[in-house]
């Protein structure tokens, strides 16, 4: 029987996962997919995320593909508007514009029993739906940029101007306001420093120390630039270099807690360095061991919070008012409260209604907790394919090498389901128990269990469903030498 699709596959996002993807589909020959984008331009994270201060904490050069590196990064640590500069760069040399429909945001996707086939309801900004059907599905939709807002009573009472830093409006000032940040987080440490500049004064909610180490953010001479660009050799051995240093420290936060030492001393000579007052070197101190929560680099953050016109406030915030942020027993006025309280991983999936096999609802198979195989395949989802799903982020190194390797794996797991001349390909719901049971023994283990924090990272059950217990190089082996038996093909 010969099926009728719109398209062979399809890739939903165009952040860092839905480029890689369509890269490799295209450099199979396999050109009839489409990229829906929900937005009006290609970027993810780093389209949203323009807020001041905003940089990247991973080494710029290992923070790219591994197969497209750019000499031409103009400091270590790659600012928004290079990365965003970047993934424009890759869509124009993979000629991937012609693929891309923008302002197609994905409501729900159904897969078809009999004929192996997926329907998705797309809807636009001005509320028109169409369908489209597709053999397979690529879901890119990004685990870092639908915004988390805390739950605080009166919130939305607020009547000065409010904003998450993913929501940051670029024609904001702050001078000579009042401003409040609520979040020590990677966005809040980045945003601090330049808001403290400007603002009138700034209050600083601190629900918990962060564990900051001094970042040297050195900007490329041309001549080293000039280097790499005539001689890619030296580039790809300076990222090798990177990625090996930064994979050392997946031990020292997943088995070896004890080789962190060094570090938390490091981190805590450059608070001592940095805050002269006992009393606000106390409010900065962390409670909890290094690691359990990301480890932040700065080396402007500690002396914003030094400035005169800051204020770091740690009691628990009771409300808000129209005009002011309330905590036990005192009321902070401000003009402009910004909310860098980071991002929920699984936020882009609860808006998709995905119905699988057999009537089977993601939503409903996650009731009790995110899970995939190998974070890319999920029980009862055939020709569904997840980027960067559950247990598959990093805490100590960069998202981009999981991310090629996952779109390596579904790029062999496409290839062995056309070559057996079938029609889908899915996990075997007997071997996910297992690989759930080893990421719970193994998660126990981890700094993040055993730290003493509460974190993004762990479920209100306290099981990690976000981070991979490993190094990076074991999770390239498990994806490059997939075990087939662990498929159905069908």
């Amino acid at each position: 029987m010969s099926i009728q699709v719109d398209h062979d596959a399809v890739v939903v996002g165009s952040g860092f996962s839905g480029i890689a993807m369509a890269i490799a589909l295209k450099a199979a020959g396999r050109d009839d997919f489409a990229i829906l984008e929900k937005a009006d331009e290609v970027g993810g994270t780093w389209r949203e995320n323009r807020y001041p201060g905003c940089e990247c904490d991973v080494p710029a050069h290992l923070y790219s593909y591994s197969f497209e590196l750019n000499p031409y990064w103009s400091q270590s640590y790659a600012p928004a508007d290079e990365i965003q500069d970047y993934l424009l760069y890759c869509v124009e040399k993979y000629d991937l514009r012609r693929h891309l429909e923008f302002d197609s945001t994905v409501q729900d996707a159904a897969y078809d029993d009999e004929t192996g086939t997926w329907t998705l309801t797309i809807a636009t900004s001005w509320g028109t739906l169409r369908t489209i059907r597709t053999r397979d599905v690529m879901l890119g939709v990004g685990a870092l940029h639908e915004p988390h807002i805390p739950e605080i009573p009166g919130l939305e009472t607020f009547a000065g101007e409010l904003m998450h830093t993913a929501t940051w409006d670029r024609g904001t000032t702050v001078s000579r306001k009042r401003v409040g940040v609520i979040g020590t987080g990677s966005s809040g440490v980045q945003i601090i420093p330049p808001l403290a500049e400007d603002a009138a004064h700034l209050t600083v909610f601190q629900r918990s120390a962060p564990w900051v180490m001094p970042r040297s953010n050195t900007l490329y001479a041309d001549r080293l630039i000039d280097t790499f660009e005539q001689h890619p050799a030296a580039m790809r051995a300076h990222r090798a270099k990177l990625k090996a240093t930064s994979d050392l420290r997946e031990r020292g936060i997943t088995s070896a807690p004890k080789l962190l030492k060094a570090a938390s001393r490091l981190a805590l000579e450059n608070l001592h360095a940095s805050i002269k007052s006992p009393e606000l070197r106390a409010k900065l101190t962390p409670d909890y061991a290094m690691g359990c929560k990301r480890v932040l680099l700065s080396s402007d953050y500690y002396p914003a919070l030094a400035s005169p016109n800051v204020t770091v406030e740690t009691a628990a915030i009771d409300h808000v008012e129209p005009d002011a942020i309330v905590t036990a027993g005192e009321r902070h006025q401000v003009d402009v409260l910004v909310l860098a309280t980071g991002f929920d991983p699984l936020g882009s999936y609860r808006y998709l209604g995905i119905k699988g096999a057999e009537g089977h609802l993601l939503s409903s198979d996650w009731d009790a907790g995110a899970t995939a195989y190998l974070g890319v395949t999920v029980p009862h989802f055939p020709n569904l394919f997840l980027l960067l799903g559950p247990n598959t982020l990093l805490g100590h190194t960069s998202d981009l090498q999981m991310i090629e390797a996952q779109v390596g794996l579904v790029m062999q797991l496409i290839r062995e389901r056309d070559r057996r001349h079938l029609k889908t390909v899915g996990v075997r719901p007997q071997v996910v128990p297992e690989f759930l049971a080893e990421l719970d023994r193994r998660s126990k283990q981890t700094v993040w269990a055993s730290g003493g924090c509460d974190s993004w990272y762990l479920d209100e059950e306290g099981r990690n469903r976000t981070l991979w217990p490993g190094s990076v190089a074991e999770y390239e082996k498990r994806t490059t030498r997939p075990e087939m038996v662990d498929y159905h093909f069908a």
